[in-house]
C-alpha cells in the first residue's frame, strides 16, 4: 500500500507540475504573437515571421492568419498564394473570421470561383464589402450561383453603403436593367440585412429573368476599412490586405488627381532604421500610379523615422492618395501639417 500511495503522490505532483508548465508557456505564446505583429508594424518582416512561425505550427489561428498575410503580400518570405491558402485554411477551421474573408477573396483571385463562393456568401452576411461586390456581381450575371437581381441590387447597395465607389457605380449600371419593383424589393432587403435581418436574405427570392447585356470589366477596389494582421484584442493594426480578383461590373476607375501644394501628407509608417523606410518608398514609387511625383519626407522622432509623402492639397485629396497606396499592399493614414 505504501507504493501505491507513493505512486499516486508522485502522480499528482508530475500533473500539477505539467499544468504550472503549460501555464507558463500560455503567456509568452501570446506576446510573441504581439511581438510579431511590433516587427512587422516596424518593417522587420523576418523577425515577425520568426515569431509567428512555431506558434502557427502549433495551432494558434492568429499566427497562421499572419502567416497567411505575409506569404500573400510577399513580406518576409517569397509571395506564394498556395502556401497563403493553406495557412488561411488552418486559421479558417478554427473559427477565425478574417482569414474566412481572406481565403475565399484569393481562392476568387485565383480563379476558383466555386471554391470560393461559399466563404465569399459567409463574409457577405458579416457585411465584409468586397465580398458583397463580388456576390452581388455574380448573382447578377448568374455566375456560379443562381440569377437572382433583387439579392445582387441589396448586396450592391450594402457594398456602396459601406464606402466602396465602385460598387455606387454598380447600382447605376444595375438600373438599366433591373426593373423598378426588382430594385424596390432589393432596397427592401438591405435595409432588412443593416437592421440584421437573419431572414432577409432568405425571404426575397427573385425569380431569374433574362441574361443582360454585358458590361465591361474592371478591377475590384480595396475595402474601405484598413484590414489587420492579427486578432488578439491588444495587438497593434498591422499591413493592410490587399483587394482581391475583380469581377465585372464595376465601371473603371477614374484618373488620380496631380500632386499640388497644400497643408497635407500621407504617413506610409514608422520604422526603427530610415534605410527601411527609404526601400518601401522606392518599392511603391514604382507599384502606385502618380506617387513618384510627390515629395517622400523622413521624418525622424526619437528611434524612428516616419515616412511621409506629400504635400497634398487637401484631406479629401489625401483620402484618396491613401486609397490607391492601400491597394497596393502597403497601410496609409492621412496626416494634417
Amino acid at each position: 500500500m505504501t507504493g501505491l500511495a507513493e505512486v499516486a503522490r508522485m502522480k499528482r505532483m508530475w500533473e500539477s507540475l505539467m499544468v504550472t508548465a503549460m501555464l507558463a508557456t500560455a503567456a509568452p505564446a501570446l506576446a510573441d504573437v504581439k511581438a510579431g505583429v511590433d516587427a512587422w508594424q516596424q518593417g522587420d518582416y523576418a523577425r515577425a515571421i520568426a515569431q509567428w512561425r512555431p506558434l502557427a505550427e502549433a495551432g494558434d489561428p492568429d499566427a497562421q492568419f499572419n502567416l497567411g498575410q505575409a506569404y500573400k503580400l510577399g513580406r518576409g518570405v517569397q509571395p506564394d498564394f498556395d502556401a497563403a491558402l493553406d495557412w488561411y485554411r488552418k486559421a479558417q477551421r478554427q473559427g477565425h473570421l478574417r482569414a474566412e474573408d481572406n481565403l475565399g477573396l484569393l481562392l476568387f483571385q485565383q480563379g476558383d470561383r466555386d471554391g470560393a463562393m461559399p466563404f465569399l456568401q459567409k463574409s457577405a452576411s458579416r457585411g465584409e464589402p468586397r465580398a458583397q461586390y463580388i456576390v452581388a456581381t455574380t448573382l447578377f450575371n448568374g455566375d456560379v450561383v443562381g440569377k437572382d437581381w433583387v439579392r445582387a441590387y441589396a448586396l450592391m447597395t450594402r457594398a456602396s453603403a459601406s464606402g466602396l465607389p465602385q460598387a455606387t457605380a454598380s447600382l447605376g449600371e444595375m438600373d438599366k436593367y433591373i426593373p423598378e419593383d426588382q430594385r424596390q424589393k432589393g432596397l427592401a432587403l438591405a435595409a432588412g440585412m443593416e437592421r440584421g435581418d437573419k431572414d432577409a436574405l432568405a425571404s426575397a427570392a427573385a425569380p431569374a429573368r433574362a441574361q443582360p447585356k454585358p458590361i465591361r470589366k474592371a478591377e475590384l477596389p480595396p475595402s474601405k476599412p484598413a484590414e489587420t494582421e492579427s486578432s488578439k484584442p491588444a495587438a497593434p493594426k498591422p499591413a493592410p490586405q490587399v483587394a482581391a480578383s475583380r469581377p465585372a461590373l464595376a465601371p473603371s476607375p477614374s484618373p488620380s488627381p496631380s500632386p499640388a501644394a497644400g497643408g497635407w501628407r500621407v504617413q506610409l509608417g514608422a520604422f526603427g532604421e530610415e534605410a527601411r523606410a527609404r526601400a518601401l518608398w522606392g518599392q511603391l514609387a514604382k507599384n502606385v500610379g502618380g506617387l513618384s511625383a510627390y515629395r517622400s519626407y523622413y521624418e525622424k522622432a526619437g528611434g524612428v523615422t516616419r515616412l511621409q509623402v506629400g504635400p497634398v492639397a487637401s484631406a479629401a485629396d489625401a483620402a484618396r492618395l491613401c486609397g490607391r497606396i492601400k491597394a497596393a499592399g502597403s497601410d496609409c493614414i492621412p496626416k494634417k501639417i
